[in-house]
């Protein structure tokens, strides 16, 4: 896949990120149980193909920990989140984090697939998780597109080498 770059957002990015996260996310706020988050403030690391925007993944680091906040990709099966991910742990361990770690939602199954193809372990369930998140942004679905009641956060994790 050699015609997609990857680079670091940068200020000139917001507007068009606003545009992008409202359109894939609803909004640039999330809710988790790991806070509240405004995906359009964090850093992140974008996928173009051209000038097309084919990917994105929003993270933060806090201490020697790094939370992947958000990831899409524009082209399923294409490798862009696999590419995406792997540029967010590198970032990581450059700034010297032992793990990357994710929430995603009980009925994400193709992200439950996703990462644990790619390494992550499943390490946690916050059960009604997403019950207490709807509290602060009620426009969570309650049912998924497959009918699965959206009530839970799963948390992975992979530990990243040279880890303690």
């Amino acid at each position: 896949m050699p015609s997609i770059v990857l680079r670091e957002i940068v200020d000139g990015d917001r507007e068009w990120l606003l545009h992008f996260l409202n359109e894939h996310w609803g909004g640039v706020q999330m809710v988790t149980s790991s806070g509240v988050h405004h995906l359009d403030q964090l850093p992140g690391i974008v996928a173009f193909d051209g000038s097309e925007l084919v990917g994105l993944v929003t993270y933060q680091i806090k201490g020697q920990d790094c939370e992947v906040v958000s990831l899409d990709s524009v082209r399923k099966g294409c490798g862009i989140g696999s590419r995406l991910m792997a540029a967010v742990e590198s970032a990581a361990a450059e700034e010297g984090c032992q793990r990357v770690w994710l929430l995603t939602t009980n009925d994400n199954l193709n992200a439950l697939r996703f990462y644990q193809k790619r390494g992550y372990e499943l390490v946690q369930i916050h059960r009604g998780a997403v019950e207490q998140a709807r509290k602060l942004k009620p426009t969570i679905p309650l049912i998924s597109h497959d009918g699965i009641p959206v009530r839970d956060e799963i948390e992975l994790e992979k530990r990243l080498l040279g880890a303690g």
